[in-house]
Protein backbone atom coordinates (compact mmCIF):
# COMPACT_ATOMS: atom_id res chain seq x y z
CA UNK A 1 0.00 0.00 0.00
CA UNK A 2 1.31 3.15 -1.15
CA UNK A 3 -0.01 7.08 -0.31
CA UNK A 4 2.55 9.77 -2.19
CA UNK A 5 1.21 13.05 -0.19
CA UNK A 6 -1.04 13.22 3.02
CA UNK A 7 -4.17 13.94 2.28
CA UNK A 8 -6.28 17.15 1.82
CA UNK A 9 -7.38 16.87 5.12
CA UNK A 10 -3.59 17.93 6.28
CA UNK A 11 -3.39 20.86 4.30
CA UNK A 12 -3.34 24.03 6.13
CA UNK A 13 -6.03 26.03 3.98
CA UNK A 14 -9.10 25.71 6.55
CA UNK A 15 -10.73 27.93 8.70
CA UNK A 16 -8.69 28.38 12.18
CA UNK A 17 -5.83 26.18 11.38
CA UNK A 18 -3.56 27.85 13.65
CA UNK A 19 -5.49 25.45 16.12
CA UNK A 20 -7.45 23.28 14.64
CA UNK A 21 -5.78 21.26 12.36
CA UNK A 22 -8.60 19.21 11.09
CA UNK A 23 -12.08 17.83 11.55
CA UNK A 24 -14.19 14.80 11.39
CA UNK A 25 -17.97 13.41 11.66
CA UNK A 26 -18.58 9.93 12.09
CA UNK A 27 -21.06 7.85 11.96
CA UNK A 28 -22.13 4.53 13.89
CA UNK A 29 -24.14 2.10 12.41
CA UNK A 30 -25.10 -1.72 13.03
CA UNK A 31 -26.95 -3.83 10.17
CA UNK A 32 -30.32 -4.98 11.47
CA UNK A 33 -30.13 -9.05 12.17
CA UNK A 34 -26.69 -8.79 13.40
CA UNK A 35 -25.23 -8.74 16.92
CA UNK A 36 -22.81 -6.56 17.58
CA UNK A 37 -19.03 -7.58 16.72
CA UNK A 38 -18.28 -7.96 20.14
CA UNK A 39 -20.83 -10.25 20.03
CA UNK A 40 -20.57 -11.82 16.64
CA UNK A 41 -18.42 -14.79 15.81
CA UNK A 42 -16.21 -15.02 12.94
CA UNK A 43 -18.93 -15.96 10.95
CA UNK A 44 -21.24 -13.77 11.27
CA UNK A 45 -18.36 -10.69 11.00
CA UNK A 46 -16.88 -12.27 7.88
CA UNK A 47 -21.17 -11.93 6.23
CA UNK A 48 -20.98 -8.54 7.73
CA UNK A 49 -17.77 -7.84 5.37
CA UNK A 50 -19.06 -9.35 2.43
CA UNK A 51 -22.51 -7.61 2.69
CA UNK A 52 -20.75 -3.82 3.39
CA UNK A 53 -18.34 -4.59 0.43
CA UNK A 54 -21.24 -5.57 -2.07
CA UNK A 55 -23.12 -2.86 -0.79
CA UNK A 56 -20.57 0.21 -0.71
CA UNK A 57 -18.14 -0.64 -3.72
CA UNK A 58 -21.84 -0.30 -5.65
CA UNK A 59 -22.54 2.50 -4.55
CA UNK A 60 -21.37 6.10 -6.20
CA UNK A 61 -19.91 7.36 -2.71
CA UNK A 62 -17.01 8.95 -4.05
CA UNK A 63 -14.12 8.73 -6.80
CA UNK A 64 -11.44 5.99 -6.35
CA UNK A 65 -13.17 4.17 -3.62
CA UNK A 66 -10.99 1.18 -2.66
CA UNK A 67 -11.71 -1.81 -0.53
CA UNK A 68 -8.95 -2.96 2.05
CA UNK A 69 -9.16 -6.71 3.71
CA UNK A 70 -7.20 -5.98 7.38
CA UNK A 71 -7.13 -9.37 8.16
CA UNK A 72 -4.79 -10.11 5.31
CA UNK A 73 -2.60 -6.66 5.27
CA UNK A 74 0.30 -6.62 6.58
CA UNK A 75 1.25 -4.83 10.24
CA UNK A 76 3.09 -2.00 8.20
CA UNK A 77 0.02 -1.55 6.00
CA UNK A 78 -2.50 -1.21 8.83
CA UNK A 79 -0.34 0.76 11.16
CA UNK A 80 0.08 3.24 7.49
CA UNK A 81 -3.95 3.31 7.65
CA UNK A 82 -3.87 4.31 11.65
CA UNK A 83 -1.23 7.30 11.16
CA UNK A 84 -3.33 8.56 8.00
CA UNK A 85 -6.00 8.66 10.68
CA UNK A 86 -8.59 6.61 8.57
CA UNK A 87 -9.02 3.76 10.70
CA UNK A 88 -8.62 3.60 14.28
CA UNK A 89 -6.25 1.52 16.16
CA UNK A 90 -8.25 -0.91 17.68
CA UNK A 91 -9.28 -1.78 14.06
CA UNK A 92 -5.74 -1.89 13.09
CA UNK A 93 -4.89 -4.53 16.21
CA UNK A 94 -8.09 -6.30 16.10
CA UNK A 95 -7.25 -10.66 14.95
CA UNK A 96 -11.19 -11.02 13.81
CA UNK A 97 -12.37 -10.33 9.98
CA UNK A 98 -12.86 -6.22 9.53
CA UNK A 99 -11.53 -3.79 6.19
CA UNK A 100 -12.07 -0.47 5.05
CA UNK A 101 -13.30 1.44 2.23
CA UNK A 102 -11.35 4.62 1.44
CA UNK A 103 -11.60 7.56 -0.92
CA UNK A 104 -8.99 8.39 -3.39
CA UNK A 105 -8.62 11.29 -1.79
CA UNK A 106 -8.81 10.29 1.75
CA UNK A 107 -11.74 12.48 2.73
CA UNK A 108 -13.44 9.43 3.16
CA UNK A 109 -13.22 5.98 4.93
CA UNK A 110 -15.46 3.47 6.42
CA UNK A 111 -14.63 1.09 8.91
CA UNK A 112 -16.36 -2.53 8.55
CA UNK A 113 -16.47 -4.75 11.94
CA UNK A 114 -14.59 -1.57 14.16
CA UNK A 115 -16.93 -1.81 17.25
CA UNK A 116 -19.67 -1.35 15.01
CA UNK A 117 -20.49 -3.34 11.86
CA UNK A 118 -19.51 0.29 10.31
CA UNK A 119 -18.10 3.26 11.02
CA UNK A 120 -18.51 6.20 8.48
CA UNK A 121 -16.26 9.08 8.47
CA UNK A 122 -15.48 11.88 6.53
CA UNK A 123 -12.31 14.12 7.24
CA UNK A 124 -11.16 17.44 6.51
CA UNK A 125 -8.97 20.84 7.13
CA UNK A 126 -9.69 23.60 10.02
CA UNK A 127 -13.28 23.66 11.24
CA UNK A 128 -15.13 23.01 8.53
CA UNK A 129 -17.88 20.72 9.86
CA UNK A 130 -21.04 22.17 8.37
CA UNK A 131 -19.83 20.60 4.97
CA UNK A 132 -18.50 17.48 6.34
CA UNK A 133 -21.96 16.93 8.24
CA UNK A 134 -23.99 17.35 4.70
CA UNK A 135 -21.46 15.12 3.07
CA UNK A 136 -21.74 12.31 5.61
CA UNK A 137 -25.31 12.13 5.84
CA UNK A 138 -25.36 12.07 1.46
CA UNK A 139 -23.24 8.50 2.53
CA UNK A 140 -25.43 7.18 5.39
CA UNK A 141 -28.89 8.20 3.00
CA UNK A 142 -26.81 6.08 0.32
CA UNK A 143 -25.66 2.79 2.59
CA UNK A 144 -29.22 3.10 4.49
CA UNK A 145 -31.25 3.08 1.00
CA UNK A 146 -30.12 -1.05 0.38
CA UNK A 147 -29.52 -1.57 4.58
CA UNK A 148 -31.47 -2.17 6.95
CA UNK A 149 -30.09 -0.50 10.07
CA UNK A 150 -30.55 -1.76 14.25
CA UNK A 151 -32.79 1.42 14.80
CA UNK A 152 -35.59 1.91 17.88
CA UNK A 153 -38.22 4.44 17.58
CA UNK A 154 -37.68 5.52 21.71
CA UNK A 155 -33.76 5.34 21.01
CA UNK A 156 -32.56 6.66 17.92
CA UNK A 157 -29.37 4.24 16.06
CA UNK A 158 -28.38 1.18 18.48
CA UNK A 159 -24.66 0.76 18.85
CA UNK A 160 -22.36 -1.12 20.78
CA UNK A 161 -21.26 1.82 22.75
CA UNK A 162 -24.18 3.51 25.01
CA UNK A 163 -22.54 6.88 24.66
CA UNK A 164 -23.28 6.59 20.44
CA UNK A 165 -26.87 5.36 21.06
CA UNK A 166 -29.23 8.02 19.31
CA UNK A 167 -27.85 10.01 16.44
CA UNK A 168 -24.34 7.73 16.47
CA UNK A 169 -22.52 10.74 15.69
CA UNK A 170 -19.22 11.89 16.79
CA UNK A 171 -17.99 15.36 15.88
CA UNK A 172 -14.40 15.71 16.31
CA UNK A 173 -11.20 18.12 15.68
CA UNK A 174 -7.50 17.55 16.20
CA UNK A 175 -6.35 20.62 17.86
CA UNK A 176 -2.59 21.87 18.72
CA UNK A 177 -2.24 23.00 21.92
CA UNK A 178 1.09 24.09 22.67
CA UNK A 179 0.41 27.49 24.73
CA UNK A 180 -1.76 25.42 26.89
CA UNK A 181 0.73 22.26 27.56
CA UNK A 182 3.47 25.18 28.08
CA UNK A 183 1.48 27.37 30.31
CA UNK A 184 0.14 24.51 32.58
CA UNK A 185 -3.22 24.63 31.62
CA UNK A 186 -4.01 21.59 29.62
CA UNK A 187 -5.45 20.16 32.82
CA UNK A 188 -7.82 22.56 33.37
CA UNK A 189 -9.13 21.73 30.12
CA UNK A 190 -9.59 18.30 30.47
CA UNK A 191 -11.61 19.28 33.72
CA UNK A 192 -13.87 21.77 31.91
CA UNK A 193 -14.61 19.05 29.29
CA UNK A 194 -15.55 16.39 31.76
CA UNK A 195 -18.36 19.18 32.67
CA UNK A 196 -19.22 19.98 28.97
CA UNK A 197 -19.73 16.23 28.22
CA UNK A 198 -16.64 16.66 25.65
CA UNK A 199 -13.44 13.75 25.50
CA UNK A 200 -9.70 14.84 25.12
CA UNK A 201 -7.67 12.17 23.85
CA UNK A 202 -4.30 11.92 22.03
CA UNK A 203 -2.73 12.29 18.90
CA UNK A 204 -4.87 8.28 17.53
CA UNK A 205 -8.18 9.37 19.60
CA UNK A 206 -9.28 6.53 22.17
CA UNK A 207 -6.73 4.24 24.18
CA UNK A 208 -3.72 7.13 22.78
CA UNK A 209 -1.07 9.98 24.49
CA UNK A 210 -0.83 13.54 23.01
CA UNK A 211 2.09 13.65 21.08
CA UNK A 212 2.97 16.80 19.68
CA UNK A 213 0.86 18.99 21.91
CA UNK A 214 -1.95 17.41 19.69
CA UNK A 215 -5.72 16.06 21.33
CA UNK A 216 -8.76 15.23 19.74
CA UNK A 217 -11.58 16.90 20.69
CA UNK A 218 -15.01 15.52 20.72
CA UNK A 219 -18.81 15.01 21.72
CA UNK A 220 -19.60 12.38 24.01
CA UNK A 221 -23.65 12.12 24.33
CA UNK A 222 -25.74 11.70 21.17
CA UNK A 223 -29.32 10.05 23.24
CA UNK A 224 -32.05 12.71 22.91
CA UNK A 225 -30.02 15.14 20.54
CA UNK A 226 -30.33 16.38 17.07
CA UNK A 227 -27.45 15.98 14.65
CA UNK A 228 -27.86 19.75 13.77
CA UNK A 229 -28.10 20.83 17.51
CA UNK A 230 -24.73 18.56 18.18
CA UNK A 231 -23.01 20.57 15.32
CA UNK A 232 -24.20 24.17 16.52
CA UNK A 233 -23.00 23.29 20.42
CA UNK A 234 -19.98 22.11 19.56
CA UNK A 235 -18.89 24.06 16.25
CA UNK A 236 -20.30 27.56 17.71
CA UNK A 237 -20.24 27.32 21.36
CA UNK A 238 -17.95 24.66 22.87
CA UNK A 239 -14.37 25.16 20.06
CA UNK A 240 -14.41 29.06 19.61
CA UNK A 241 -14.05 28.95 23.42
CA UNK A 242 -10.92 26.21 23.43
CA UNK A 243 -9.09 28.34 20.60
CA UNK A 244 -9.81 31.64 22.67
CA UNK A 245 -7.94 29.67 25.34
CA UNK A 246 -5.51 28.40 23.37
CA UNK A 247 -4.42 32.01 21.56
CA UNK A 248 -5.30 33.21 25.03
CA UNK A 249 -2.25 30.92 26.20
CA UNK A 250 0.17 31.82 23.68
CA UNK A 251 -0.13 35.25 24.09
CA UNK A 252 0.70 34.63 27.55
CA UNK A 253 3.81 32.88 26.40
CA UNK A 254 5.00 35.99 24.16
CA UNK A 255 4.55 38.80 26.84
CA UNK A 256 5.37 36.92 29.65
CA UNK A 257 8.59 35.44 28.85
CA UNK A 258 9.44 36.60 24.84
CA UNK A 259 13.00 34.98 25.39
CA UNK A 260 11.91 31.71 26.65
CA UNK A 261 9.86 31.33 24.42
CA UNK A 262 12.54 32.31 21.35
CA UNK A 263 15.01 29.66 23.00
CA UNK A 264 12.33 26.91 23.07
CA UNK A 265 11.57 27.62 19.39
CA UNK A 266 15.00 27.85 18.13
CA UNK A 267 16.49 25.24 19.97
CA UNK A 268 13.71 23.05 18.44
CA UNK A 269 15.09 24.20 15.05
CA UNK A 270 18.39 23.03 15.65
CA UNK A 271 17.97 19.90 16.70
CA UNK A 272 15.95 19.34 14.38
CA UNK A 273 18.21 20.43 11.69
CA UNK A 274 21.16 18.34 13.25
CA UNK A 275 20.23 15.61 15.10
CA UNK A 276 21.53 12.54 13.64
CA UNK A 277 19.12 10.29 16.17
CA UNK A 278 15.29 11.15 16.62
CA UNK A 279 12.63 8.96 18.26
CA UNK A 280 8.92 9.83 17.11
CA UNK A 281 7.92 11.35 20.18
CA UNK A 282 10.72 13.73 20.05
CA UNK A 283 10.09 14.59 16.50
CA UNK A 284 6.55 14.99 17.20
CA UNK A 285 7.68 17.50 20.08
CA UNK A 286 9.86 19.35 18.28
CA UNK A 287 7.97 19.89 15.14
CA UNK A 288 5.07 21.23 17.85
CA UNK A 289 7.55 23.96 19.32
CA UNK A 290 8.42 24.90 14.81
CA UNK A 291 4.48 24.93 14.32
CA UNK A 292 3.97 27.48 17.08
CA UNK A 293 6.97 29.67 16.16
CA UNK A 294 5.79 29.72 12.73
CA UNK A 295 2.24 31.04 13.90
CA UNK A 296 3.49 33.40 16.02
CA UNK A 297 5.76 34.89 13.69
CA UNK A 298 8.79 34.51 15.67
CA UNK A 299 9.90 31.81 13.12
CA UNK A 300 10.74 32.63 9.34
CA UNK A 301 12.15 31.06 6.83
CA UNK A 302 10.06 27.79 7.35
CA UNK A 303 7.29 26.24 5.23
CA UNK A 304 3.89 25.77 7.11
CA UNK A 305 2.87 22.90 5.61
CA UNK A 306 6.31 21.29 5.13
CA UNK A 307 6.15 20.80 8.77
CA UNK A 308 2.13 19.65 8.76
CA UNK A 309 3.42 17.42 6.27
CA UNK A 310 6.88 16.62 8.54
CA UNK A 311 4.52 15.36 11.51
CA UNK A 312 2.64 12.70 9.15
CA UNK A 313 6.14 11.70 7.76
CA UNK A 314 7.99 10.82 10.83
CA UNK A 315 5.53 8.32 11.93
CA UNK A 316 7.04 4.66 12.10
CA UNK A 317 4.84 3.54 9.12
CA UNK A 318 5.27 6.14 6.33
CA UNK A 319 8.94 6.91 7.73
CA UNK A 320 9.41 3.03 6.41
CA UNK A 321 7.24 3.04 3.34
CA UNK A 322 9.65 5.83 1.93
CA UNK A 323 12.58 4.30 2.79
CA UNK A 324 10.77 0.77 1.32
CA UNK A 325 12.57 -1.86 4.10
CA UNK A 326 11.47 -2.96 7.54
CA UNK A 327 13.25 -1.10 10.32
CA UNK A 328 14.36 -1.92 13.76
CA UNK A 329 14.02 1.05 16.01
CA UNK A 330 17.51 1.98 16.12
CA UNK A 331 17.36 2.60 12.40
CA UNK A 332 14.36 4.44 12.47
CA UNK A 333 15.48 6.29 14.51
CA UNK A 334 18.67 7.28 12.53
CA UNK A 335 16.33 7.53 9.09
CA UNK A 336 14.11 9.96 11.44
CA UNK A 337 16.86 12.48 11.94
CA UNK A 338 17.65 12.16 8.39
CA UNK A 339 14.36 13.03 6.86
CA UNK A 340 14.08 15.82 9.05
CA UNK A 341 17.40 17.17 8.28
CA UNK A 342 16.99 17.37 4.66
CA UNK A 343 13.61 18.73 4.71
CA UNK A 344 14.54 21.44 7.35
CA UNK A 345 18.27 22.36 5.78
Amino acid sequence: MKFSTPGPWLSDDGPDTDVVMSCRVRLARNIAGFPFVGRANDAQRREILRIAQQVVLSLDLADGMFWVDLSHSPARDRQLLMERHLISRHLAEAEFPRAVAVSGDETLSIMVNEEDHLRMQVLGPGIGLSDLMDRINEVDDAIESRLDFAFSQRWGYLTACPTNVGAGIRLSVMMHLPGLKLTGEIDRLRRAAKDLHLAVRGYYGEGSESAGDFYQVSNQITLGRSEQDLLAEFRDRILPQIIEYEQHARQMLVERNPTLLDDRINRAVGILRSAHLLGAEEAMKLLSRVRLGIRLKRLHGIDLNKVNHLLLQVQSAHLQQSIGADLNPDQRREARAKLVREALS
